[in-house]
Parts: C-alpha cells; structure tokens; sequence
C-alpha cells in the first residue's frame, strides 16, 4: 500500500508539471488572447505616440516582435496587443502590480529595481549626459560649479548625477520635474543651467523642440545606463519568452533594421552597443 502510495504521488507530480510550466503571465496571455504592453510617452525615439495616437519607437518595436513570438509560441493563431501609456514615475509600479506584462521604454536596468521587477536581455545602452544651450561655456560637469540642474524625477540620472556631485565636490542645485519636455522648457526659459537625462534621450527630445538649434551636448557622460524591458519578477518562463525573441534579433541581425529605422540617422550602433548584440545573440 506504502508503495502504491509512493506512485500515486510520483505520477500526480509527473502529470502536474506542464501544468505548473503553462501558468504566470504566459498563461494568462493565453487565456485572454492578449499581452498588455506598456510605453512611456515622450520618450522618443525609443517610445512616443504618432500623429495616429499609436505606440511608436524603438523599444515599441522591441515589443511587438515579442509579442509575435510569444503568440508563436503558445500556438495562438493570433495574440491582440494592448497598450497602455504611462509616465517615468509609474512603470514599474505597472509591471510590479501587473497592470502590464512588460515596459516598452527607456527603463535603465539597476539592481534595486531588481528587488521589484525582472529585466530582459539590455536592449540598448547608452550614458547620462548634460544638455545645455549653445552660447554656454560650460564643456564638462565640473564647469557647472554653482549653476543650476534640472534632472527628471525618480530617474536613475538623477542619483548617479547627485553621486557624481558629491564626489567630486561640485556645488550645484539639483531640481526636478516630471517629463523630459518640462526639463527643456525650463533650460530653454533660462532658468536652470544644463538638462542631466540619458544621451540619446535627450538628442530625441532637441530633435523634436522648434528650438533645436539652441542647445548643446557635452562630450562627458557622468554614468552608464543600460535599457531592459521590465518584466514581472520570478516569472522565469515568461522571462524565457522574452529573451528568446530578443535573443533572435541579435543572433539573425534582425535588431540592425530596427535600429536604422529609429536610431539609424545619429550613425552606427556603438562599440558598445554592437558588443551588447553579439554576446547576447544566445543560441537556443
């Protein structure tokens, strides 16, 4: 009897295991025929919305080629996406809540975030820059001794800018709003001295102001961001989905044409970049 026990429980375990792999967010997916995907408006050229009010940029590519390999892999003839708009400050709460499956934007992949959400594969990789206007002297971050910063709230340009402060004893104002185009609007009035936020962001940001021709990069970066897709945490199957499609994209170089189509005017991937794709094009 001992015995029979033994195998009941044996093959109950057995049988139970597909079951186990198929639930989560994939298994949701599958249920309502959907994935929910959310963007972060503003956030061109990696995530804005068109003259059509649809979902555009780089990362929203990202996604998109997600979703069709997920619909792929769960055998669904067709998978609706729905997106949902949110701003820098609510993301990952989004992801964390599980109001979305996953966050098409320019989120940099830190490990306190980690303690929240997962992240995918870095999908990008870029460094955080200062914005200022063309008639500036200022050339580097220890020339804004005594001027004024503006940074965008909870970003992680503004700790890793406050870090860089401190350390290398600048005495600067630190203040901060909540989208990039406020930032911009405040160092094109005049009242603050340089724009801290992720480099190409800020070029996206100037490409789209009708006063572009007022600002200037400086050549430092004071940090490096890399940019992953937030995913909901300890859903390791569904993180799998993911990064397999990501993963494609680098190894085919597939991610090339998705690049040029967004990025590809402000010139090649970087070395970085470039290294990022090759070493995470991962074999199945």
């Amino acid at each position: 009897m001992k015995n029979r026990t033994l195998l009941f429980l044996a093959l109950t375990f057995v049988l139970a295991a597909p079951v186990a792999a198929q639930t989560g967010t994939l298994e949701k997916i599958r249920k309502q025929g959907a994935i929910t995907m959310g963007y972060v408006e503003g956030s061109s050229p990696f995530s804005f919305t068109d003259a059509g009010k649809q979902p555009q940029g780089y990362s929203v590519d990202l996604c998109r080629e997600i979703a069709s390999s997920i619909g792929a892999q769960l055998g669904l003839k067709s998978l609706k996406t729905r997106w949902v708009a949110l701003t820098i400050q609510n993301r990952l709460e989004a992801v964390k809540s599980g109001r979305v499956d996953i966050e098409c934007s320019t989120t940099t992949w830190t490990l306190s975030r980690q303690a929240d959400v997962d992240f995918s594969l870095i999908t990008f990789v870029d460094g955080g820059s200062i914005l200022t206007r063309v008639e500036s002297e200022a050339g580097r971050l220890s020339d804004f001794g005594g001027k004024r910063f503006v940074v965008i709230a909870t970003a992680t340009t503004e700790k890793a800018l406050k870090e860089n402060l401190e350390r290398r004893s600048i005495k600067a104002e630190v203040v901060t709003v909540k989208t990039r185009e406020a930032g911009l609007q405040l160092l094109d009035s005049r009242k603050v001295d340089g724009f801290a936020s992720d480099r190409i962001v800020l070029i996206g940001v100037v490409l789209t102001s009708k006063t572009r021709g007022a600002f200037k990069l400086l050549d430092e970066d004071f940090s490096i961001e890399p940019y992953a897709l937030a995913l909901p945490r300890g859903d390791f199957e569904y993180r799998l989905a993911v990064n397999r499609a990501l993963a494609r994209l680098y190894r085919t170089g597939e991610i090339q044409s998705i690049y040029d189509r967004w990025l590809g005017k402000l010139g090649p991937p970087s070395v970085l970049l470039s290294a990022s794709y090759f070493i995470q094009g991962l074999a199945e």
